[in-house]
């Protein structure tokens, strides 16, 4: 059984990384979901950070005699709401706060997260602490532990965000210990402790290097989670806050006059649907290229 380990260590650690890079670009690039995927989020991410400039109206202009405008309408391509908003202007401006809460819940998650994995799975001592603590933490449903610190901490983009990437922390920690408990056992990490190597130098030059790809997948796995967790939120009124701009408000607003003016409701639905599915496809596409089975065939 000890064959495949070596085997692993001598692709982890003889290949060169930009010869890795480029096999992973390669495998990603044959993928046609994955490209399809990467242009929706590329697409996105240009709508959200030029969303000032691009829509056609403030998203927060209201125009009452043309109100209820279906997609078409002269001047609103997508329709407007109840209150003649724009609803092409209030879903760019969406996705800006969808992405940026989505962005950095996942950054709270692995700052805190990935310290706590790899202690719990490379000190014995402190295992058993952080592994309690994570279970307790997971007894929780993750939206339900989300809508709670949100009401604790109070409605606001950055406390949703908070809150979310404070649900997450838990399912890091696990994925991150599960990885170091493997690497730990294969030999390059026993060669260099053996050569007198202190436990953060191998933490930090062997342990988490190796184990970055399992991180990479991780968060982009975590983010649309984190991005339907604010619509969630934002649905409750626990997010942001009208008269800004979110996809989760837009549709907590719509369900009042769903029947009269569909499209305000499933716009912003479809903004979400296609945005999650984005980003779980480059998730998997991801993974399967970062494989290492993958880069022995």
């Amino acid at each position: 059984m000890a064959v495949p380990d070596v085997t692993a260590v001598t692709v982890t650690a003889g290949t060169p990384l930009s010869s890795r890079r480029r096999k992973v670009v390669k495998r990603i690039l044959r993928n046609p979901l994955a490209i399809a995927g990467l242009v929706v989020l590329l697409i996105a991410v240009v709508v959200a950070v030029f969303a000032p400039w691009l829509a056609p109206h403030e998203p927060t202009d209201t125009h009452l005699n043309e109100a209820f405008g279906p997609p078409g309408t002269p001047g609103y391509l997508l329709g407007t709401d109840d209150l003649g908003r724009d609803v092409l202007a209030r879903i760019m401006f969406g996705l800006r706060a969808s992405l940026h809460v989505g962005l950095l819940a996942v950054a709270t998650s692995l700052v805190v997260g990935v310290p706590l994995g790899l202690m719990a799975g490379y000190f014995r001592a402190v295992d058993a602490l952080i592994s309690r603590f994570t279970d307790l933490v997971l007894a929780f449903p993750f939206l339900i532990l989300a809508v709670g610190l949100a009401a604790i901490r109070g409605a606001s983009l950055g406390n949703a965000a908070i809150a979310i990437g404070i649900a997450q922390i838990p399912g890091v920690i696990r994925i991150v210990r599960s990885e170091t408990l493997r690497l730990k056992s294969l030999d390059f990490v026993a060669a260099a402790i053996v050569e007198g190597a202190g436990d953060l130098w191998v933490l930090g030059r062997h342990i988490l290097p190796n184990a970055a790809s399992v991180v990479i997948v991780q968060a982009t796995v975590a983010i649309p989670a984190a991005i339907l967790g604010e619509a969630v939120l934002s649905f409750l009124g626990l997010g942001i806050q009208p008269p800004a701009p979110s996809l989760g408000t837009m549709l907590s607003d719509a369900q009042q006059f769903a029947t009269r003016a569909p499209w305000a409701a499933v716009m912003p639905g479809l903004a979400i649907m296609l945005l999650v599915l984005a980003f779980n496809i480059v998730g998997d596409s991801l993974r399967d290229a970062l494989d290492p089975k993958a880069s022995r065939r």
